[in-house]
């Protein structure tokens, strides 16, 4: 993973994690494997692929990645692994539809499960939200055939992207920290409510075909162009706040409206999160992040295959979790 050099300013370090093509399980296999040699049993943390980590945070915090699935002219590609989303963005272009996304599959799922349980270590896996997906009913079927269920903890998310991202490095944090799983599961659970998770969209298209976003279709006839806020409420994605005008001033206007909100957060991490915007759009939103000069680290990550086929290009979402 190559990252842009970090840049302290005030409080704050802004990491920058540009889209890298990197096989995630192969990576952090070999990653565990260099640190093999005087281990202890231990508790490793797995998630689906719509997680949107950066190939730098998976590689940080020790995460094994699970591939959901992009489904492409009858063809299926493991989301990271196969397929980029300016691929896919160009082959829903071609054929002016959106492109099908499926569950990971079973057999995938038991594979990886089965990596870390060899060595007698626990694991803490987690899905996207159970509402948006099978993934969280698979992995559960899978725990229970390993014959290893008392080792393996699934945490429904009730999230997407870095709002699963986030349980995610904290989980992994406080697995650091010597924390036990039982304990991590008790405690991510508490916080998931407190996930804020939001993007504005620039499109609509992706959102109605998808058919994941209850209201959006209202929207559509709509005479006057606008990018609504979606927002991840008790697991279901549901517009709220309306915008209009052009897309940098949308993302500007988005985020000051998470300021006061963000000023109450939890301070040691926030998303910046979009699915192939240009510079002045991201820029629109980290200047105002980083002008509360507030969160410990900044990451700016581009989303993966699944969350772009649903949201579509142009999307940007600041996440973060609130304060209690």
């Amino acid at each position: 993973m190559q990252e842009n050099p970090e840049k302290n300013l005030a409080n704050s370090t802004i990491i920058e994690d540009k889209l890298v093509f990197v096989r995630y399980n192969k990576d952090v296999e070999n990653y565990h494997l260099a640190k093999k040699e005087h281990r202890k049993i231990m508790i490793r943390i797995l998630s689906d692929s719509t997680c949107d980590l950066s190939p730098a945070l998976i590689e940080k915090y020790g995460i094994g990645i699970i591939p959901l699935n992009i489904v492409l002219d009858g063809k299926s590609y493991e989301d990271g692994l196969d397929i980029t989303p300016d691929k896919i963005y160009a082959w829903a272009d071609e054929n002016k539809t959106v492109p099908k996304t499926a569950a990971c599959a079973p057999g995938r799922v038991k594979e990886i499960f089965e990596r870390y349980l060899k060595d007698g270590d626990e694991i803490i896996c987690f899905s996207i939200s159970a509402s948006m997906s099978s993934t969280n009913d698979i992995m559960r079927a899978v725990a229970q055939e390993t014959g290893a269920k008392d080792r393996i903890s699934i945490i429904n998310s009730q999230s997407l992207s870095t709002g699963v991202g986030l349980q995610v490095i904290t989980a992994a944090e406080m697995a650091q920290s010597g924390m036990k799983r039982e304990k991590i599961v008790e405690e991510v659970k508490k916080l998931r409510s407190r996930v804020s998770a939001s993007f504005v969209v620039d499109t609509l298209t992706y959102l109605h075909r998808g058919g994941r976003c209850s209201g959006v279709s209202a929207l559509l006839g709509a005479t006057l162009r606008i990018h609504p806020q979606i927002n991840v409420i008790d697991g279901k994605m549901l517009p709220g706040q309306k915008y209009r005008g052009k897309m940098h001033k949308v993302i500007a206007e988005y985020t000051k409206d998470q300021l006061d909100e963000m000023k109450k957060a939890r301070k040691n991490h926030v998303f910046i999160t979009h699915s192939g915007c240009d510079q002045k759009m991201i820029d629109a939103a980290l200047e105002q992040v980083k002008a509360l000069n507030y969160f410990d680290e900044i990451h700016i990550t581009r989303a993966g295959g699944v969350i772009s086929s649903h949201c579509g290009p142009g999307t940007l979402g600041v996440l973060y979790i609130r304060g209690e």
